[in-house]
């Protein structure tokens, strides 16, 4: 019996992930960021080769494998499939259009290992390369400035066990551009917490990637969901756009206790609740957050703690309608007393 399974990581710039000059290009119509990717990759129009041809990814790491196994549901044989997906660049200039293509680094796959006591084989791949469009550096030599775009990558790793079930993790990730997890039906299950455009920009070339000697572990973080999506697009699609907070990691967003009843929308980043000093959840990028102060009318409930460096939006809470707020709420229900600590 043959049995198969797949992850994939699809890279994609966000319209809010680059700031500052780097940004005049964008502005200006030159190159664009993306359309958020869709929630279900294979539906009519969603095929990764319909996104590619559309240019709405900038990379995809497809990481399928298989396994052969006996009638004593033994392991007999397993290997790899899939790899890298790479996009490209669309550049307009006055008269031009232009498609800068991607470039693809060799695909990064690991032995596979035999594990859970020889019952699950463990799969590992790193797929990447250059984005499209050349971008200046400097560096130490001359002549000082040199014309190459930085390096893109995703890290997945894929459990396959012989009763045909299957796990996944995103392992490591360029610090930029975004990176959302699809599973084996589809389905997007995860996301990358953080993009460091200026960090990313200067840092990943050489060895300062999987083709070199070093990985940038991912802070992934869970989906947000459908509400959350929809009152995010109506929120930042508005003529009324909300004040832009950036919040240093480690930093305290609101304290427990403490009076306020606006909400925050992150934008990128990872954000922690936590209750009388108890870690309740993290929160990555598309998460609406503080809806309980506003419904209560009293004291945040709970304190938001910067994990990584965050992008927060502030949304007063008459922005939105008290049912959407009372559905958030539904969704935020770990916001309650932990419990006491055993002695």
């Amino acid at each position: 019996m043959r049995a198969e399974a797949q992850v994939t990581a699809l890279s994609w710039i966000p319209s809010d992930a680059i700031s500052g000059l780097m940004r005049a290009p964008f502005d200006a119509g030159i190159t664009h960021c993306d359309a958020p990717p869709p929630d279900h990759l294979g539906d009519t129009g969603s095929s990764l080769e319909d996104l590619r041809a559309a240019d709405r990814f900038r990379f995809a790491n497809v990481l399928r494998a298989w396994i052969d196994v006996d009638a004593q549901g033994v392991i007999a044989g397993c290997g790899y499939a899939g790899g890298a997906i790479l996009g490209s660049t669309t550049v307009h200039v006055p008269g031009v259009v232009h498609r800068f293509e991607a470039f693809a680094l060799p695909d990064l796959q690991s032995e596979p290992e035999l594990v859970e006591g020889g019952t699950a084989v463990r799969f590992q791949q790193t797929c990447g390369g250059r984005t499209g469009l050349p971008a200046p550096r400097r560096v130490r030599r001359k002549p000082y400035v040199q014309w190459q775009a930085p390096l893109v990558w995703s890290t997945l790793e894929l459990t396959l066990r012989s009763d045909g079930t299957s796990s996944y993790s995103l392992l490591g990730a360029s610090r930029f551009p975004r990176h959302w997890i699809y599973d084996q039906t589809g389905a997007r299950a995860a996301k990358s917490g953080l993009t460091a455009f200026k960090d990313w920009y200067r840092k990943s070339f050489g060895r300062h990637s999987p083709w070199g000697d070093q990985d940038s572990p991912a802070l992934v973080t869970a989906v947000e969901s459908a509400l959350e999506r929809s009152l995010s697009a109506h929120l930042m699609g508005g003529g009324n756009k909300p004040k832009i907070l950036r919040v240093k990691a480690g930093a305290t967003l609101v304290t427990e206790g403490d009076p306020g009843d606006g909400m925050f929308l992150l934008l990128d980043g990872v954000l922690r609740a936590e209750k009388q000093g108890e870690r309740l959840a993290e929160y990555g990028p598309g998460a609406l957050l503080g809806e309980h102060a506003s419904l209560q009318q009293g004291p945040r409930t709970a304190t938001l703690v910067a994990v990584t460096a965050c992008r927060v939006a502030v949304v007063r809470a008459e922005d939105l309608d008290r049912g959407a707020r009372e559905t958030l709420a539904e969704g935020h229900r770990n916001e309650e007393v932990p419990p006491a600590r055993q002695p």
